[in-house]
C-alpha cells in the first residue's frame, strides 16, 4: 500500500490515533487527535510515516527507546488530555451499558516507579541481549535502562543479561522487596538437581534476595518481604502485587473510604492481603483467593500482626466456586479485585445477595462495566466510580467503584 496523508480523528482504547481511510477505520500509533500525519499499511493499524500538522499537546518523549519499545505508548501527549482519555476508558464502556458513567477523578499513583518487570532473554550467537519487545512485533529490544522503574529496579537489565549468558533464552521476572530483588525465571530448558549449586550462584553473584527458576527455589540469601499496612508479609515465589508501592497504596485507601464502617467485610480475589491487613485495623476480614500460596503468606502474616481485627483466610477458585448468598449474610461489606477477565459468577451471587456495600476494583473496563451492570440489575447503585493511574504512560488504567443498596 502507498502512503495516505490522514487526519486523526480520536484516540483508540488501547493509545493508537484513530482515522478514517476509504470507508475504514484504521489505527496510527504514535499519533494524537486533530494530527494530519502520512501512515503506511495493508491492515487496520499502520505505522507512522511522518507527522505532517503536529497537535499542540504533543511533547517530547523521555524515554530513548519510545516508539520502539512497546511498553509505554503516551510519552508523546500532554498531561491534561491524556488523564481525560483515561477517565473516558471507563466511562465509555459504562455508557454503552446504560449505567451512570461518571468519573469522580484519576489519581496519578506511578509514585517513585514500577517495583516489577518481565523481561526477556535471548542469547544468539554468544550475545546475549535483554529487554522488552518492540511494539506490535516478536524483535526483542536490548535495554540498558528503563526510567519507569524505581531506582532500585536499575540493574535488572544486566541482571537479565548475567542469567542469560549461562542459561540461555528465559523469561526472568524481577520484583523488587524491602529485603531486595526477588528474581524468578522460565528457561527452556529443565535443571538437574546437581546443577543447583551452580545456580545459586547467581544470589551471591548478583546480590539478589531469591532466586526461582521453574518454579523451584534455587536459593534464598533472605527472604523477600512487603510491609503491607501493619503487616509484614512473606512474598510467595511467583507472587502478585500491584505495579507501583503507591498504586497499592491509592486502591487500597479508595477502599477503605468506600467500606465506610463496615465490620464485617469479604475480601476476594485477596493475594497476599494488600487490601485485607489495612481494612482489618477497623473491621473483620475474611479473605479469599485461589493462590495457596498467596492465603498462606496472608494467614502467616496476620497470625503475628498485633493491632488487627481477625482475619481468616481460604484457598478458594472464585470463578467455579464463588461466595452464595447465604455465605454473605453476616458481611456488611464485599471487596472483590479479580484478573482482568473480572468476576461475573460472583458478580451474580452478590446480585442475589443482601450485603449492603460492595466494593469493585478492576484492571479492565470492560470487564468492570459488565460486572457493574449484573450488581446494578440486581438492585445495587453505583455511587462513585475512580481510576487509578499507576501504568503511566500505557492504555492501562485500575477502577475502584462503590456500590450500595
Amino acid at each position: 500500500m502507498s502512503d495516505a496523508e490522514l487526519k486523526i480523528e480520536g484516540m483508540g482504547r488501547r493509545g493508537e490515533g484513530v482515522a478514517r481511510l476509504d470507508d475504514r477505520t484504521v489505527f496510527v500509533p504514535g499519533t494524537l487527535p486533530d494530527e494530519i500525519v502520512t501512515a503506511v499499511g495493508d491492515g487496520d493499524r499502520l505505522a507512522l510515516v511522518a507527522i505532517e500538522r503536529a497537535s499542540p499537546d504533543r511533547v517530547a518523549p523521555f524515554c530513548s527507546y519510545y516508539g520502539r519499545c512497546g511498553g509505554c505508548q503516551l510519552q508523546h501527549w500532554r498531561e491534561e488530555p491524556y488523564r481525560a482519555w483515561k477517565a473516558s476508558l471507563i466511562s465509555e464502556q459504562l455508557k454503552a451499558r446504560g449505567l451512570p458513567s461518571e468519573i469522580s477523578g484519576i489519581i496519578d499513583a506511578h509514585g517513585a516507579g514500577r517495583r516489577r518487570a518481565s523481561l526477556h532473554v535471548r542469547k544468539k550467537d554468544g550475545v546475549v541481549t535483554a529487554g522488552f519487545m518492540e511494539a506490535r512485533t516478536h524483535t526483542l529490544l536490548d535495554i540498558a535502562s528503563c526510567p519507569i522503574l524505581t531506582p532500585e529496579m536499575a540493574r535488572v537489565f544486566d541482571i537479565g543479561r548475567a542469567i542469560g549468558a549461562k542459561l540461555s533464552d528465559c523469561d526472568v521476572a524481577v520484583t523488587s522487596t524491602l529485603t531486595g530483588l526477588d528474581v524468578s525465571v522460565r528457561a527452556e530448558r529443565k535443571f538437574a538437581q546437581a546443577e543447583h549449586a551452580k545456580l545459586a550462584s547467581f544470589v551471591r553473584d548478583l546480590s539478589l534476595a531469591r532466586l526461582t527458576v521453574n518454579s523451584e527455589v534455587i536459593a534464598t540469601a533472605v527472604p523477600p518481604r512487603l510491609e503491607i499496612g501493619k503487616a509484614s508479609v512473606a512474598l510467595p515465589p511467583g507472587g502478585f502485587l500491584q505495579a507501583t508501592a503507591l498504586g497499592e497504596e491509592t486502591l487500597a485507601q479508595l477502599v477503605i473510604e468506600a467500606l465506610g464502617k463496615s465490620k464485617s467485610v469479604a475480601d476476594l480475589f485477596c493475594g497476599i492481603g494488600p487490601f485485607a491487613f489495612r481494612i482489618a485495623e477497623r473491621a473483620r476480614v475474611e479473605a479469599y483467593d485461589n493462590d495457596r500460596a498467596a492465603v498462606a503468606a496472608l494467614s502467616a502474616a496476620a497470625k503475628v500482626t498485633s493491632g488487627l481485627k481477625p482475619i481468616t483466610a481460604e484457598a478458594r477458585d472464585l470463578f467455579r466456586e464463588p461466595l452464595v448468598p447465604n455465605e454473605m449474610k453476616e458481611l456488611d461489606a464485599v471487596v472483590f479485585d479479580p484478573p482482568r477477565a473480572g468476576a461475573e459468577m460472583q458478580a451474580k451471587q452478590l446480585a442475589r445477595s443482601k450485603v449492603k456495600t460492595v466494593v469493585a476494583v478492576s484492571c479492565d473496563a470492560a470487564t468492570f462495566a459488565r460486572d457493574a451492570e449484573i450488581l446494578v440489575a440486581g438492585g445495587y447503585a453505583l455511587r462513585k466510580v475512580t481510576a487509578v493511574d499507576q501504568f503511566k504512560w500505557s492504555s492501562h488504567v485500575e477502577i475502584v467503584a462503590q456500590f450500595t443498596r
